[in-house]
């Protein structure tokens, strides 16, 4: 198979991906929720180069943030809290990252710290970067690969509806 077709294959596959329903987290003790990606300004991206092709970076294990149950009671109006979400090499969440953190009031830091406890449980593939090359006969085949930390930015909403929870964590766009 050549380098073009597997590549061509690999973006038809991402793109599928991108196109796939939205999740939804559930929690059982805060209702049910969604999630969006959110890239903030100056991201740096993966600039793949010919004949490399990248893969993983899908998470497989999210824990859905609990709505603080002290503000449960005065049912605040909705939050979003967006958060940046820093994943090693293994596709363990090992940082997260909350612009404005330090300026928040203690309502605030409350979502905050909902959405950090439950994100540093989230488990990713790893991102693996594989660099292919033709063979004599035009065949494509892997010749190195390795695996990078990425990072994936999330707005997180915690709304009160009726004196019911919900939460719900959406994935905006990759930030790879």
């Amino acid at each position: 198979m050549s380098v073009f077709w597997r590549g061509s294959c690999a973006l038809l596959l991402l793109l599928a991906g991108c196109a796939a329903p939205r999740q939804q987290l559930e929690s059982p003790t805060t209702g049910d929720g969604s999630r969006r990606m959110a890239v903030p300004p100056g991201t740096a991206r993966y600039q793949l180069a010919l004949g490399e092709v990248s893969s993983g970076a899908t998470p497989f294990r999210r824990v859905a943030p609990t709505y603080p149950l002290e503000l449960l009671a005065s049912c605040p109006p909705p939050q979003e809290v967006p958060a940046l979400l820093i994943v090693d090499e293994r596709g363990a969440v090992g940082e997260v990252r909350v612009a404005g953190e330090t300026q928040a009031n203690a309502s605030r830091r409350a979502f905050i710290a909902a959405v950090r406890a439950a994100a540093l449980q989230w488990r990713f593939t790893p991102l693996r970067i594989d660099h292919w090359a033709a063979d004599a006969d035009g065949n494509g085949h892997v010749v190195d690969g390795e695996t990078r930390p990425f990072s994936l930015a999330y707005v997180f909403r915690f709304e009160c509806r009726a004196g019911k929870p919900m939460v719900s964590a959406t994935p905006v766009t990759d930030s790879r």
